[in-house]
């Protein structure tokens, strides 16, 4: 009787197992990912209940504590200790303390490029209770004067490697602003933080100057293109900080692995994920000044790399590398990051080993993420009924001739079928809260719909076309608005556009993405009139371009039109110049291609098109 009631229940058990396998192939995957949310948010809920609202720096701090001889950053094979980072941090805070009348909430503008010292004047910053503003090293003149104005500094702090684009607007930037550098001989109207830091304190900094009451609180100013329009400063709060670091854990990270980091820091990705990741974990870091395609297995091997973070263009560097012997010759089991295509994904995995590659979508400033927990290729996440109650969001149907989304002649919105692609717009809420931007208080409206289903919701416009097929994983599919990404950055093409038209024989000028074969995002291209009576002047333009913008945000080719279309609300008409590219085959404008051999725009022959097609020219 026993035997045949184990059988019995043995059967059972197989036949409900086969049938969740079948039905629900990825409940288990779902399951153990969705346990780590909870968990991630209960832990928070129980440190506010007894009162200690625990910041990313009280963690690292812990850290400092209890592990102070672990290795937290490498760089450039130099070690630097939880302790030394933590004591180099407080010397940076102890020479603003009795060199400057910063106080808890100033905001400090941080221009640096990958090295330590960003993170120490971060933290240092930081344990004043300062929010700190990372600027793009990449941008120069009028956008970097724009972002400084932007977030109001109180004090800049610039890296010794960029004192020069300061220079360039020294004149122009705010008398109040203090201007600091990392570099022991600086300018008239600089002040050497490097020189003052051999000489300061590095004793612990009372908590009380840093203790925040809100982990809604702001911490950071990080800069993103958005949508349209200059650069935007994003308001990082604590709470956003501490879900951004929590990333490397929940894709399964541990204290044991070794991170490499390449991603600029003044990006979401690399600060907050990468460091901020690390932190989490108690892990160690690799830090790298830039990326090096030919470098980085090298590094890994080196350092005894575990995880790596990528955007897609890295990835397809590695692929594009010489074949070399022991390629997967490596420790790494995991890299973290977006932006990765399919076919480069699998590419990768064929050439380089079974690396788990951690695929994930979000926005800087947005209130939602996805997180591939399954491997599944190609998708950026998935969701399911649970994970819409914790993070409601919904896909609706977008008008692309209008640029913006459908509404029914009631005006509500309306969501698209799975398969289809819809407008990605996440609730905002209590629980899911959007803290918006810096400054104009119209930039954080713009990205806000309200009335969608009904009257009074409220939802964050994430700009991204998504598609959710049949078994509820997200893929991305494309951006609306006036931005494309090119080499992992976003590109507002209203910025590109105004720097071009500032030459004066140029009238009207259209900026947009192209694809081009074999690379990731859009390559920038412009169409341009020109001023009755005037010439082109190609070598101008090309100074233009290069001395006023980042280099991935410079277009690469030009088209000459005689006049442009717009719509209705006499929006400039952008969808059939990126259908047509930068194909001679379609096109019988000028075209133009930027050569920075020449260090001008040269005209695009089919020999130029050719070698570009063929990957002979890089871009």
């Amino acid at each position: 009787m026993l035997l045949s009631w184990l059988a019995a229940l043995g059967a059972g058990l197989f036949l409900l197992h086969l049938g969740q396998k079948l039905l629900f192939p990825y409940f288990w995957d779902d399951f153990w990912f969705l346990l780590k949310v909870v968990r991630f948010g209960t832990r928070m809920s129980l440190n506010k209940c007894r009162g200690e609202l625990v910041t990313m720096l009280d963690k690292f701090l812990s850290h400092a504590e209890r592990q102070p001889q672990k290795p937290f950053l490498i760089y450039e094979g130099h070690t630097y200790t939880y302790q030394e980072v933590d004591k180099r941090s407080n010397r940076v805070a102890h020479v603003f303390l009795n060199h400057s009348s910063l106080k808890r909430g100033d905001v400090v503008a941080l221009l640096m490029s990958n090295e330590p010292d960003f993170v120490h004047v971060w933290f240092g910053l930081s344990k004043l209770g300062c929010v700190v503003a990372f600027l793009n090293c990449n941008v120069r003149a009028g956008s970097l004067l724009h972002c400084v104005r932007t977030c109001e500094p109180a004090a800049l702090v610039v890296g010794g490697d960029l004192l020069g684009s300061v220079e360039e607007i020294l004149p122009s930037l705010p008398k109040e602003v203090t201007i600091w550098g990392m570099k022991d001989s600086v300018s008239q109207g600089i002040i050497s933080l490097k020189e003052k830091l051999s000489t300061s304190s590095d004793k612990p900094v009372p908590r009380c100057l840093h203790a925040t009451s809100s982990l809604k609180s702001t911490c950071l100013y990080i800069f993103t293109s958005g949508t349209t329009g200059l650069p935007k400063a994003a308001v990082i709060s604590q709470l956003q900080a501490l879900k951004g670091s929590a990333g490397l854990w929940a894709f399964g990270c541990t204290a044991d692995d070794i991170v490499y980091i390449t991603l600029p820091l003044y990006h979401s990705s690399g600060s907050l994920l990468g460091i901020g990741g690390c932190i989490e974990l108690g892990a160690t870091c690799v830090l790298k000044k830039k990326f090096s395609a030919s470098q980085f297995w090298n590094d890994c091997r080196k350092y005894n790399v575990t995880v790596f973070q990528y955007i897609g263009e890295l990835c397809r560097y590695l692929c594009k590398q010489p074949k070399r012997e022991g390629e997967q010759n490596h420790q790494v089991r995991l890299a973290v990051g977006n932006g990765i295509r399919s076919d480069v994904w699998r590419q990768f995995l064929d050439r380089f080993g079974n690396i788990k590659m951690c695929e994930l979508y979000g926005a800087t400033e947005g209130n939602i993420c996805f997180m591939n927990h399954t491997g599944k290729i190609g998708s950026v996440g998935r969701t399911n009924f649970f994970y819409k109650l914790l993070f409601p969001f919904e896909l609706i149907k977008y008008d692309f001739q209008k640029d913006e989304p459908m509404r029914n002649e009631q005006g509500w919105c309306s969501r698209v079928k799975k398969g289809a692609p819809g407008l990605l717009i996440s609730r905002v809420n209590t629980k899911n809260p959007f803290f918006g931007y810096a400054g104009c208080y119209k930039h954080t409206q713009n990205k806000l719909l309200v009335d969608v289903f009904k009257k009074g919701d409220v939802y964050f416009n994430t700009g991204d076309l998504m598609v959710q097929d049949q078994e509820n994983f997200l893929y991305f599919w494309d951006r609306t608005g006036d931005t494309f990404r090119w080499k992992g950055e976003n590109v507002a093409t209203t910025e590109v556009a105004d720097v071009i038209g500032m030459l004066d024989f140029i009238q009207e000028t259209n900026v947009y993405g192209v694809a081009v074969s074999g690379y990731e995002g859009k390559v920038g291209m412009a169409s341009i009139i020109l001023k009755p009576n005037k010439w082109l002047d190609l070598k101008k333009v090309y100074e233009q371009v290069l001395t006023s913008l980042p280099a991935y945000a410079c277009p690469r080719f030009l088209r000459i039109q005689e006049k442009m279309e717009t719509t209705g609300t006499f929006k400039l008409q952008k969808a059939q110049l990126v259908e047509e590219g930068f194909s001679l085959l379609k096109i019988s404008d000028p075209l133009y291609f930027m050569d920075n051999l020449k260090k001008s725009y040269v005209s695009l022959t089919k020999e130029i098109y050719d070698q570009i097609m063929s990957g002979e020219i890089k871009l």
